[in-house]
């Protein structure tokens, strides 16, 4: 197997974590940049970081990176490159791209020349001069920043926020990416409650009780790159029953409320599809009666804000409830993600710890209201 350079794309704001969960899946990531992680592995980290990544936006093969300021530079060094190696006769291969701060500033243009230089190297090793594109789909991603060109292949396909088990989504749906990352950065550990007081079609929660039953969030899709021939099946069937083999089965206290009943029905649908309808709890419920027989746990939502409120008074609604439930659970944690700035006007205590995150194109904080640290295990229930 091959070294090959990989790129996780992610989010502003969550590189660090999906480095974490690189180095977890046991690979080092040898450079963090804004919105990408990179590094080294074999073929088979292509199944297994598809699989498993829950925060990364989609998983890229680098197959070149070079200073481009001119079309025949860009032309040149793209030909230059070993495509064969990766698409095959009858491979379709799409080109898209970006530019930001280049002096190759059309994007179309860039495509164009890209798809153009590509075929080109192609009819030199296939000695053939036009090529049908009808086999598996290799999309070809072209980035420009800075002057600089990185050129990749899309093993993903669809984003790794499509799980599989969310059909339909409620009004600003939270990504299912970001879901994971606000757990993970909650410090909620799988044995504690945890309650999102605004679930609305349960993203939250599930994404909560996948990482509780160590399930890889990609098990029950298809990716771009299954039907790759450098990409042998057995590794995808040998990822997918590592996967399985490492799932585990466990009591989870995961509880979602709304007041909207037609959101919660979907919420409980996609437990259903998720599997986790047996680890989830719905109920509907303003978020001031929210209540827990635990002592301790973590409250984690993502409450309206913006299009989804109608004023002020909307806004000081919601706050105001999500402050009684606190209140009402003076030793759990509350974090919580808004475009609203000075959450604490409302909360009535100062943040503990902010973030800056993106919701989509919406900028964000991540605000953290830590409660008091729990008794050690044996100590006390939960």
């Amino acid at each position: 197997m091959a070294n090959l350079t990989l790129i996780a794309t992610a989010a502003f704001g969550i590189e660090a974590i999906v480095a974490r969960e690189l180095n977890q899946l046991g690979y080092d990531a040898t450079t963090v940049e804004n919105g990408r992680v990179l590094f080294t592995a074999t073929e088979e980290a292509i199944c297994r970081t598809n699989l498993w990544l829950r925060c990364a936006d989609r998983v890229l093969l680098r197959i070149g990176d070079f200073p481009a300021r001119s079309f025949e530079e860009l032309f040149q060094q793209t030909k230059a490159l070993p495509w064969e190696e990766w698409l095959p006769l009858d491979a379709c291969f799409p080109v898209t791209g970006s530019s930001v701060h280049s002096q190759l500033h059309s994007v179309p243009d860039c495509q164009a020349i890209v798809k153009k230089a590509i075929v080109e190297r192609l009819k030199g090793v296939y000695h053939q001069e036009w090529f049908p594109e009808t086999g598996a789909t290799f999309p070809v991603k072209v980035t420009l920043l800075k002057d600089r060109v990185t050129l990749s292949l899309d093993t993903s396909g669809a984003g790794l926020h499509k799980r599989g088990y969310r059909a339909a989504a409620g009004q600003a749906p939270l990504k299912e990416t970001l879901a994971a990352a606000m757990i993970l950065l909650s410090r909620w550990r799988e044995d504690r409650a945890l309650i999102d007081p605004c679930c609305g079609t349960g993203t939250i929660p599930i994404e909560a009780a996948l990482i509780a039953l160590n399930r890889a969030p990609g098990l029950h899709r298809p990716f771009t790159a299954e039907r790759w021939p450098s990409v042998p099946e057995a590794l995808w069937r040998r990822a997918r029953r590592e996967a399985r083999e490492m799932e585990r089965d466990r009591e989870c206290h995961i509880y979602g409320s709304d007041i909207d009943e037609k959101a919660l029905r979907l919420a409980r649908q996609h437990a259903v599809e998720a599997h986790v309808d047996q680890k989830v709890f719905f109920q509907r419920l303003p978020a001031r009666e929210v209540r827990s027989r635990f002592s301790y746990g973590h409250l984690i939502t993502n409450p309206p804000y913006g299009q989804r409120l109608q004023g002020e008074a909307d806004t000081a609604e919601v706050y105001q409830q999500l402050r009684e439930a606190l209140t009402a659970l003076p030793t759990w944690s509350l974090h919580l993600l808004t475009a609203l700035p000075r959450p604490e006007q409302w909360i009535g205590r100062r943040w503990d710890k902010s973030r800056k995150l993106y919701n989509g194109r919406i900028e964000c904080h991540y605000y953290q209201f830590f409660g008091p640290k729990p008794p050690k295990k044996g100590q006390e229930g939960i």
